[in-house]
């Protein structure tokens, strides 16, 4: 079985490209954070969503810095740079894709929340206002 599933942000405004003989592919690049600490590093993936559901309304909100989750088919593309040095794309032919939240250009910092006050130790309040039922 051939799946992976990522989350990471849309890294440029998605792209549509019709066929000639019809439909299109639309694609855009996803990066995904990997490792931790001093080793922490960008995962690149070039994702491409075909068919019907690439020339629906998904498009506009396609744009970089988008939060996504994807899951699809992975390959690797091989192919030889100008300098003929070997390159290699890791390439997502998506089956899912979900919005998870709003573009970072688009997003509004909450204000501070003010620490909340304990009360002295091993004093007991009200605890069955606390419970959620």
């Amino acid at each position: 079985m051939n799946v992976g599933t990522f989350t990471g942000n849309i890294g440029r405004d998605c792209e549509y490209r019709a066929f000639p003989n019809g439909g299109g592919v639309l694609s855009f690049p996803l990066a995904v954070s990997a490792g931790y600490g001093d080793r922490k590093t960008t995962l690149w993936i070039r994702c491409q969503l075909f068919g019907k559901r690439a020339e629906g309304g998904l498009r506009e909100y396609l744009n970089k810095g988008q939060q996504l989750a994807v899951s699809g088919e992975l390959s690797m593309n091989e192919w030889t740079n100008k300098e003929g040095v070997v390159q290699h794309t890791l390439e997502l032919s998506l089956n899912q894709v979900d919005l998870i939240g709003e573009p970072r250009d688009k997003q509004t910092p909450q204000p501070a929340k003010a620490p909340a006050q304990a009360g002295p130790v091993g004093a007991i309040d009200d605890l069955d206002s606390d419970i959620p039922f």
